[in-house]
């Protein structure tokens, strides 16, 4: 059977080869405005937004300075975190030999749902984007252009300022333009998350524990599906994730355990044997990802939920991508926020043996965190 991977890259470059027989190469003879081509990236121009963006920094200069200073903050507390983090995800992963899960791939269709992927990312890109361009403006930075680019699989947005007068800038006004795009994602993040417990959380009632994925070789592999909703373990009513943490807490590796679930809309039970964790032999182990399942409390569930849902990935993708943008690692603001410190600071002697050591580090922190998750899409 041909994987999953495959048939991925082949479409990818099924589509690449579409653009280069329709457009060819091609650059812009304007390098502020039009369509360039290139291997393997479509970049969009234009100064449309230029005016809207000044308006907004000519409103309230001395707050969006503040702003932008609270993003410098807010960058080097997220890039101790994040790195943090990763460092320890890829500890465990190399204990557990990849069944840690670690960072996951950000592909709408492919590894999160197609419309609601579509939907966070889309706000992702605007506000982190926006923001930059409203900081560095409020600091009489000109810009360039904004645009929207597609990077092989990966799509963006971008706010280009004069790289040139961004150079000769204070070292406060560029930290504050970098810093600025992830404190706009994880305000955004914030204020999603406030509005799915306030307005609508209420409006749900757990039902459920949902199979979000499952990892290639554990226990649960080929006995649970993505998407199927765990309603009883053994019998026990299980509606919520603290109900499904209390009962697992009560098993031990090698035991069996029957499984209820509804699988497109049939209850089925299936038993699995359940795994050992290698970080804590003692523990068990299944081998999947969790969410909560709900229901509606008012009915309308074509409303209730989409809107849920879209609230939702707003808030996962705006917290998960504005701290993994402040990773110490360039092109990502964290590491031009780094970046530039080192060269303000340091001789160039110490700075630049640095800037390497952080690339290497990072670049295989990177690539422990992403061990499961490609694995798990190559199967």
């Amino acid at each position: 059977m041909v994987s999953t991977l495959i048939i991925v890259i082949a479409g990818i470059m099924a589509f690449w080869a579409i653009v280069y027989v329709a457009f060819g190469r091609r650059e812009n003879e304007n390098e502020e405005e039009g369509i360039a081509v290139d291997l393997f990236v479509i970049m969009w121009r234009t100064k449309r937004v230029l005016g809207f963006i000044d308006r907004l920094a000519s409103r309230g200069r001395k707050f969006w300075k503040v702003y932008g200073d609270v993003g410098i903050a807010l960058g080097f507390l997220g890039m101790a975190f994040v790195f943090y983090a990763l460092l320890k995800t890829a500890i465990a992963t190399i204990q557990t030999h990849g069944k840690q899960a670690g960072v996951q791939l950000v592909i709408p269709g492919l590894t999160i749902p197609l419309w609601y992927g579509l939907i966070g990312l889309a706000v992702v890109m605007v506000v982190h984007e926006l923001s930059h361009g409203v900081v560095a403006r409020a600091d009489r930075l000109p810009l360039k252009s904004v645009g929207l680019v597609l990077f092989f699989v990966i799509p963006g947005a971008f706010v280009e300022p004069d790289e040139e007068e961004l150079k000769k800038a204070p070292l406060r006004t560029r930290l504050r333009v970098y810093g600025a795009g992830s404190l706009a994602n994880l305000l955004v993040a914030l204020l999603a998350l406030l509005i799915m417990n306030f307005a609508l959380t209420p409006l749900l009632q757990p039902a459920g524990i949902e199979v979000a994925g499952v990892i290639s070789g554990s226990p649960a592999s080929g006995v649970l599906e993505r998407g199927d909703v765990i309603v009883a373990i053994n019998g026990t009513a299980i509606k919520t994730l603290e109900d499904f943490e209390k009962f697992i807490n009560t098993t031990k590796p090698n035991q069996t355990i029957a499984i209820t679930v509804l699988r497109n809309g049939e209850e089925k039970t299936v038993e699995l044997k359940l795994g050992a964790r290698e970080d804590n032999p003692k523990k068990p182990f299944i081998g999947i990802y969790l969410g909560q399942h709900y229901r509606s409390r008012i009915g309308h569930e074509n409303v209730v939920f989409p809107l849920f849902f879209s609230f939702y990935w707003i808030y996962f993708l705006n917290f998960g991508i504005g701290l993994m943008n402040l990773f110490p690692l360039v092109p990502l603001d964290g590491g031009r926020m780094l970046d530039d410190v080192l060269k303000e600071y340091l001789p160039e002697a110490i700075a630049k043996p640095l800037r390497y050591a952080v690339i290497a580090i990072g670049l295989t922190l990177l690539a422990l965190n992403l061990w499961p998750a490609l694995l798990n899409l190559a199967r």
